[in-house]
């Protein structure tokens, strides 16, 4: 958490024949007093923000972002096992042997760009004195990308973590208070929903350009992360309410499947189905070709085709679009979602331009069904749940016929169709967790049943008894953190 003026100036060069938007040229050696002058400045600073979602800063040996948010989405869950080259601390995250000293659990990459974030809050108003060109609706939007990241990774530190720290102000010297205890996870929610109102309130609509619009917070960005957070606090109105906010605006739709839906939708990014990406380019490569290919460190697990998309034998040519050559190759279970140009071949290491996909309006459809069940109105979730079936040609095999009553086979059956439409995108341990705990865990059966399925045989019992304790349903805090920041308290299961 201990960042000191972060000055990062970030210049937009134009838009390339790729659709890309960001081209990441950090300039060091800028300090506070000769920055926070122009609104260029205000502009390169959030640029700054957007730069360190996808790499750590020169000299900082860390993770990408992105990195985290596939290991604390996928490592606990089904989905996903480790690879021939998965370090130790990834293989006893999944196998649920966690101490605080695991490296996974290290959350400064959250809190650098949460600083970041909190430097623009809190320095670009001055700016308004300082450049008379720089007007309050600039300001407002540059505010509301700001506040809606930020929002966004506390989010992400809230489902992982349970309790932790939030820092709302900047730190810009060594002369501020780093002792900082924790909040309480509804703390953090209730905060971070605080801060989506206010930045829904300053954003945008569009940046007139279709890569701005996925790659930059808009107020349907804002709407996705709004659905998400109100179905953790069980809010399901406010929940649906967001939901209908992105589909009423027209802007996005269901691409139906075919052997070009992958490249459209994955392999170039930025369709009509994504509302936020992060936006890798060819002068930005991602890492998530050593990561699933290379040297791969993760793999699908062998239920994935077997059990989550399911095979015809009968007749091959009838597949679900989402499974193999598309999330997974069957053949092998490599995680391909990252790594494929089309169904057929490949990208190669210099073409690793795939970005991270953060919310699609097949999210926004099936985060709306979830909130339609638990207001007591499945006929209309099971439409949902059949518009997203529909479109990627989901098989018989998989289909459900649940009553309209019957609240816990529906639920159920958004999960099955959530880890079809978003499988290794970093959302289903979140998602069983989420459903899992409502209602005082009245859902604890589905957790567990999750974890019996990854549990390698001889760890089985182990781990379903540690689930059993829900304060194991969130990760330690890093020892680090611990040995810097005196007020911290380790979360409980790991004391």
């Amino acid at each position: 958490m201990k960042i000191l003026n972060i000055a990062l100036l970030l210049l937009f060069t134009g838009l390339t024949s790729c659709n890309k938007w960001l081209d990441l040229r950090p300039e060091d050696g800028i300090i506070r007093q000769e920055f926070w002058k122009t609104k260029e400045d205000v502009q390169s600073a959030v640029i700054g923000c957007y730069s360190a979602l996808l790499n750590s800063p020169p000299g900082v040996s860390d993770k990408p972002l992105a990195d985290y948010l596939f290991m604390w989405g996928e490592l606990r869950a089904d989905m996903v096992t480790p690879g021939p080259n998965a370090s130790q601390d990834e293989i006893n995250v999944a196998n649920v042997n966690i101490l605080p000293t695991n490296a996974v659990c290290n959350w400064a990459a959250f809190y650098r760009v949460i600083n970041y974030c909190n430097t623009v809050i809190d320095l670009a108003p001055g700016v308004l004195e300082s450049d008379p060109t720089f007007k309050q609706k600039d300001l407002d939007a540059y505010l509301s990308e700001a506040l809606a990241i930020r929002a966004y990774l506390y989010f992400t530190l809230a489902r992982t973590f349970g309790e932790v720290p939030l820092k709302l102000t900047a730190t810009l010297s060594d002369k501020d208070n780093f002792q900082i205890p924790k909040s309480s996870q509804e703390e953090v929610l209730k905060q971070v929903a605080k801060d989506l109102e206010l930045a829904e309130s300053k954003a945008v609509l569009t940046y007139n350009n279709n890569a701005a619009d996925k790659g930059r917070i808009t107020k349907y960005t804002i709407n996705a992360i709004q659905a998400d957070v109100y179905l953790w606090l069980n809010d399901y109105q406010k929940a649906l309410d967001a939901c209908d906010k992105v589909i009423n605006s027209g802007n996005y739709n269901l691409i139906s499947a075919n052997d070009a839906w992958f490249t459209t939708v994955f392999a170039n990014g930025n369709s009509t189905e994504s509302i936020f990406e992060f936006q890798y380019d060819r002068q930005n490569l991602n890492a998530f070709y050593q990561m699933f290919l290379q040297r791969p460190r993760f793999l699908a697990s062998g239920r994935v085709m077997e059990e989550v998309f399911m095979v015809d034998y009968n007749d091959p040519e009838n597949v679900d679009y989402r499974g193999d050559r598309a999330s997974v190759v069957a053949a092998d279970n490599f995680i391909y979602k990252y790594v494929g140009l089309n169904r057929a071949n490949r990208k190669s290491l210099e073409e690793s331009d795939t970005h991270w996909f953060v919310y699609r309006y097949a999210d926004v459809l099936l985060m709306k069904a979830e909130a339609l069940n638990e207001l007591n109105r499945g006929d209309d979730a099971l439409l949902l749940i059949e518009e997203v079936r529909k479109r990627a040609n989901a098989l018989a095999l998989t289909e459900r016929t649940p009553a309209d009553s019957d609240k816990e086979t529906i639920t159920d059956y958004i999960l099955e169709e959530r880890a079809r439409e978003f499988a290794f995108e970093g959302k289903r341990w979140f998602d069983v967790l989420r459903n899992a705990r409502r209602n005082n865990y009245a859902r604890m059966d589905i957790l567990i049943s999750m974890a019996a399925y990854s549990a390698p045989a001889d760890k089985q019992q182990s781990i379903l008894a540690k689930y059993q304790d829900k304060n194991s349903h969130y990760l330690p805090i890093y020892l680090y953190e611990l040995q810097t920041n005196k007020a911290l308290v380790q979360n409980p299961f790991y004391e």
